[in-house]
Formats: structure tokens, C-alpha cells, sequence
């Protein structure tokens, strides 16, 4: 990847601003003038505080984006590892004396680990997986679908190996469909991590089988589906969760949908069209099923009851209790739970 390929005009759109930023994958944007001249920089963070403001995403960039970013000028280059921890900051622009931007130093260029924003996220983590997986036939009747490889490892490894690298080491699973094949390949291979299995005797649904954890789990917790791979800091997850006194955090994904046709809106009084709108476009937050929880939401949860986190989610919603959302990008979220989002996941993490 070029240097050039970091820089915007200032006159693009969010959205365009959004997709760049998937395509380069590196968190963060160069507003610049055509001479290379630093305007100022757009982050992951300032277009998820944009869609949290259910701001338009066809607005031009230069609404969001930070005019006094961080930079340090070319002959301070050698204190860009320090300036990176003090600030904890994803990446700086070098600058010459004409505030032309002339390079760029990223922390994962600089520290040999995640920018976590805690000495270590040492907070449990749930994975449900405890499902038949009936999307996935006819591979899960074979395996139980954490167990189903992409590439050479199991999708519940890859789950586990991520919040790994913010330091999470204890790890809980809900299990009930071939149980007894989850448990033998994680007694079999070599792990610094504990696992611990919630057994349900039937299935409980995506929150019922918590109640089982309530005199397990004392912190704040993440929760995962096993079918699911989040590309985010998961540190600055926790942190947003913490700052804001959230009960429940659900990370969330912006998804953009294209109406291949021409919308007829129909007029309420006349009953004739009022509007016909051609390829319509949509873009709303989904649902990725990756929770962060607090531990006293587990006694709100019936006993043995078939209960799914949603209706926990929408019994606090009614009950004015504060309920987070934190969204990461379309490509941030990355789906194994049918067969088409599989093969979109392989491709995307650069798998066969």
C-alpha cells in the first residue's frame, strides 16, 4: 500500500470516506489538498460517533473529520514511539516544514501488540455455542459448528485467538449438540487460556444459558455467537462500555442495501402512487451478535427458561435502563452462518 492511498479530499463523501476505509484497512484517513498539504485526519472513531448521531452518510467528510489531528514534523520522527504511547493513538502523520504530509507511522509498526487501552482486558468471555448449526448442513452434522475449520483452524479458535491478543484468558462455552466433540479437541491441543462449558440439558436460547454463569461470572463480560469474527479493538469496546455506564453494549454493524428496482410509494389518501424511487439505497445497524455485558444482568434472566438476549435487551430498553451500540464497518463483521457468508469469510481473511 502507497501513502497516496491514505489521502481524501475533504469533499467526499462519508460514506465513500467509510468504504476507504475498509479498503485500507488501516483506521485512519489523510484529509489533504492536492499539493499533499494535511487538512486534517478521519478515524474509525470519528465515523462511528457520525452514525451514533444517525448522521447522514452522504454529508461531506470534512464534518467529521478531526482539524487539529496529532502529527509530529519529520525531524521529531525518532520520538514517534513514545508520542504513540503517551497518546494512545492508532497512527501519526509526519509532516515537513510545509505541513506536507511526507510519511505515516502506525503503532503496529512500532509495538509488537494490539493497542489495548487497559494494561491487559482481562475480562471473561461467553461463546454460544451450543447450536445445531442447521444453516451449515450438511457439515454440521458431522461437526458441531465451532468445530467447522476455516482454513486450518476452528472458528471457535479464531474467536478465542482474537480477544487473546488483548489479554482475555478465561473463556467460558455453552454446549449441547455434540458436546462431548468440542470438549475433546480443546483437551487435546495446547492452549495458555482456560475453558469452562456451560451444559445445557435442552437449549435455552441465547440468554438462558447465562443464568447458569451467575455465580461464575463477578465482571464485566463479553458475549460472542461462535459463528461470527469482529475485526475491531476490542479494548476500546470495553472502554466505550465502561465510559458511558452501559448494562448491555451490543456491537453492531453498518449494513448498506441496494434495492435492485424502481420503489413505488403509494399515496395514503388516493391510494395512487405518489413516488416511484429508482435502486434505492438503505443503510442501517444490524445486529452482530457480540454483546459486552454487566454481571448483574444475569439475575434478570429467567430460570430454565428458553430465553434469548434480545428480549433481555428489549425488557431494559422498556425499562429506560441504558443500553449501548457499538458500530464497526460492514467489512468489520464477518459471518459464518450460511454457506454464501462462509465462503465470504474465507475470502476475506485470505483462507482456502
Amino acid at each position: 500500500m502507497h501513502l497516496n492511498d491514505l489521502f481524501i479530499s475533504e469533499h467526499i463523501s462519508i460514506k465513500d470516506a467509510i468504504k476507504k476505509l475498509d479498503d485500507t484497512a488501516k483506521k485512519i484517513l489523510l484529509v489533504t489538498t492536492n499539493d499533499d498539504t494535511l487538512l486534517g485526519i478521519v478515524t474509525d472513531g470519528d465515523v462511528r460517533r457520525w452514525i451514533l448521531k444517525n448522521g447522514e452518510m452522504s454529508e461531506n467528510v470534512s464534518l467529521i473529520m478531526n482539524k487539529e489531528p496529532k502529527f509530529i514534523y519529520e525531524k521529531d520522527i525518532t520520538h514517534a514511539k513514545e508520542i504513540l504511547k503517551e497518546k494512545m493513538i492508532e497512527a501519526i502523520p509526519v509532516l515537513n516544514r510545509d505541513k506536507q504530509v511526507i510519511d505515516i507511522v502506525f503503532w503496529n509498526d512500532k509495538f509488537n501488540r494490539k493497542l489495548n487501552y487497559f494494561e491487559k482486558l482481562e475480562n471473561p468471555v461467553v461463546i454460544m455455542a451450543g447450536g445445531k448449526g442447521t444453516r451449515l448442513e450438511p457439515y454440521t452434522k458431522i461437526l458441531p459448528k465451532p468445530l467447522i475449520p476455516i482454513g486450518d483452524t476452528p472458528i471457535v479458535e479464531r474467536i478465542i485467538n482474537r480477544f487473546n491478543e488483548y489479554g482475555c484468558s478465561n473463556y467460558y462455552m455453552t454446549v449441547n449438540y455434540k458436546k462431548s466433540m468440542i470438549k475433546a479437541h480443546f483437551n487435546d491441543i495446547a492452549r495458555s487460556y482456560s475453558v469452562g462449558y456451560i451444559e445445557e440439558d435442552n437449549p435455552l436460547g441465547t440468554a438462558g444459558s447465562l443464568y447458569l454463569l451467575k455465580d461464575k461470572l463477578k465482571d464485566t463480560f463479553f458475549v460472542s455467537n461462535c459463528d461470527i469474527l469482529i475485526e475491531g479493538n476490542y479494548s476500546d469496546m470495553m472502554k466505550y462500555h465502561k465510559e458511558n455506564n452501559n448494562k448491555i453494549t451490543l456491537i453492531s454493524s453498518l449494513k448498506h442495501y441496494t434495492i435492485p428496482y424502481g420503489v413505488i410509494e403509494i399515496d395514503d389518501v388516493t391510494s395512487g402512487a405518489r413516488k416511484m424511487v429508482e435502486k434505492p439505497e438503505y443503510d442501517y445497524l444490524v445486529n452482530t451478535g457480540m454483546y459486552i455485558l454487566e454481571p448483574d444482568c444475569l439475575k434478570d434472566i429467567p430460570e430454565n427458561s428458553f430465553y434469548h438476549i434480545t428480549e433481555l435487551i428489549n425488557q431494559y430498553i422498556e425499562n429506560g435502563e441504558k443500553i449501548g451500540v457499538y458500530p464497526v464497518s460492514e467489512n468489520a463483521w464477518l459471518d459464518m452462518g450460511q454457506f454464501t457468508e462462509m465462503e465470504n469469510m474465507l475470502e476475506k481473511l485470505g483462507v482456502k
